[in-house]
């Protein structure tokens, strides 16, 4: 997973889907650190680098050594610097799951 160091670290996402039986791995301590400086200092000024972009699909690499099958894209800014082209990991979009989700309830009721 990866997000702002509250969505990293704080158990709502990681015990909502260990319900689900998906154990969720987040990057050790001082590539989250970067991960939330990047979202605010960067991204949030429109800045997105391709050095910035190295270290993201780095990060993805490390977390596909430590099992993880999937990555979950835990702020609206990243599905910006990282595409499904990019890695060969499955990428969760929460954004693009949130509106789906919305439009899916609209339409139901």
């Amino acid at each position: 997973m990866l997000g702002t160091k509250l969505t990293m670290e704080q158990p709502f996402f990681i015990e909502r889907l260990s319900k689900y039986g998906i154990e969720v791995i987040v990057p050790e301590e001082n590539d989250r650190t970067f991960i939330h400086s990047t979202i605010f200092n960067e991204f949030g000024k429109g800045i997105f680098s391709e050095e910035t972009k190295r270290k993201y699909m780095h990060l993805i690499e490390n977390l596909r050594s430590k099992g993880a099958e999937g990555i979950v894209l835990g702020c609206t800014e990243i599905p910006l610097l990282i595409k499904a082209g990019d890695c060969n990991t499955k990428l969760f979009d929460t954004t693009l799951i949130h509106a789906m989700a919305a439009v899916n309830f609209a339409l139901e009721n």
